[in-house]
């Protein structure tokens, strides 16, 4: 019997590419986003591996989207292996301007979303000694400058991951923190404004980031090795160990690099 990876966030970006691997590796793969038409599109390209796709529209941050995705997969699927906790915004703004609903939603997507999705699949989880992964950022190891909510909800899930892996060491379950770096995709343009809005356009040159199906390649790879932690890119290495030993030196650089971006807050 195939084994049963979970994806959300799946319509585009790193989510769809993680599908997508899924697939070409045997598995078969329960799929959730928010948008019917994309997602549809991602669950073809898995079934023209020749593997069975569930999918379910819903969205993260509400708890019983999450169990109502959960419970369908087993159901139709018959159990899960492997949950990629991938869904995921960005905000750009300085706190000082922030509107607090932001944060907020921030938390509600990136944090509880994995919380909701993680808690509902665990059952099957301990029970096949699976894997769950959160996919995560360098901004859950180093704050970023007018990134706030986005680091917070980062450094949230790290801390909640590590604690999972920590309680589960006798049980099997294998816990993947995967930080990509910058990566093409449509995170930045979606990215909220101070106001809560999405900012409509990227900072970066997104022809020159690393291609989502790189990332999905390495984070599968990773999977399958049962990593603990993936850090990629060259850039993402140097900024968790500067940070760790030379932390004011990385505050500077940091500063430095976002005050760089296109429309910048600092000068």
């Amino acid at each position: 019997m195939k084994k049963v990876a979970l994806v959300t966030g799946a319509s585009e970006g790193i989510g769809k590419a993680l599908a997508i691997e899924a697939a070409k590796r045997g598995f078969n793969v329960g799929l959730m986003a928010r948008n019917e038409a994309t997602l549809k599109v991602v669950a073809d390209n898995c079934k023209a591996e020749g593997v069975m796709v569930s999918i379910y529209v819903g969205d993260v941050s509400i708890e019983a989207d999450c169990q109502s995705f959960a419970n369908q997969c087993i159901r139709e699927l018959g159990g899960i292996n492997v949950l990629i906790n991938n869904a995921g915004i960005s905000m750009r703004a300085v706190f000082a301007e922030t509107e607090l609903s932001v944060i907020k939603k921030l938390m509600d997507v990136n944090f509880w979303g994995t919380v909701y999705c993680t808690k509902y699949c665990l059952d099957e989880l301990l029970k096949n000694k699976g894997s769950v992964v959160g996919i995560s950022s360098i901004a859950g190891f180093k704050g970023l400058p007018a990134r706030t909510g986005y680091s917070a909800s980062k450094f949230a899930i790290n801390g909640f991951l590590e604690s999972l892996r920590t309680e589960n060491l006798k049980t099997g379950l294998h816990v993947l923190i995967a930080c990509p770096g910058y990566t093409a995709s449509n995170i930045r343009n979606a990215a909220l404004d101070k106001s809560g809005k999405a900012q409509g356009e990227t900072p970066l040159n997104e022809s020159n980031l690393v291609q989502p199906r790189e990332v999905a390649n390495q984070i599968w790879n990773a999977i399958e090795k049962k990593k603990m932690y993936l850090i990629l890119t060259f850039q993402g290495k140097m900024a968790v160990w500067i940070n760790k030993w030379f932390p004011a030196l990385a505050d500077r650089l940091t500063f430095n690099h976002i005050r760089k971006e296109k429309d910048s807050p600092f000068k």
